[in-house]
């Protein structure tokens, strides 16, 4: 004869609701952490190559190429006319400037050898930004 009262066994419970609360925070330090990660950076499908190396310039310049053909330096929209005149008034005369080209990769080649040659019309070093290969 069982003599204990079942009304009395422990019952295992797990209150989620503070989780939640977690969970969110997380997710929002997340995204708010990748927006401010690189800021300068359209959002781009870079080529892929096996030697990546990062710059270590002194002070780089931004200049994007997106798909739909549109040229932004530092995430200001300039037309290709413009180009030159908007990084010549980035330079400045103390600090050596870098350009980082980040084209996508379905951009024609051409276009990326026209912000060559304003680079190299202003005679600043220009490094095109890719992706490392994925194996």
């Amino acid at each position: 004869m069982n003599l204990r009262n079942r009304k009395n066994k422990p019952s295992a419970e797990v209150h989620t609701s503070a989780l939640n609360d977690i969970m969110f925070f997380l997710m929002l330090f997340f995204l708010l952490a990748s927006a401010v990660s690189n800021p300068q950076v359209v959002k781009l499908l870079l080529p892929r190559s096996s030697a990546g190396e990062q710059s270590v310039a002194k002070k780089t310049l931004t200049v994007s190429i997106s798909a739909d053909l549109l040229y932004h330096v530092d995430k200001s929209v300039v037309p290709l006319e413009g180009l030159e005149a908007a990084i010549q008034s980035q330079m400045s005369t103390a600090e050596e400037l870098t350009i980082m080209l980040y084209a996508d990769n379905t951009v024609p080649i051409q276009n990326v050898i026209s912000v060559m040659d304003v680079a190299n019309r202003l005679k600043i070093k220009l490094v095109l930004a890719t992706e490392p290969k994925k194996d």
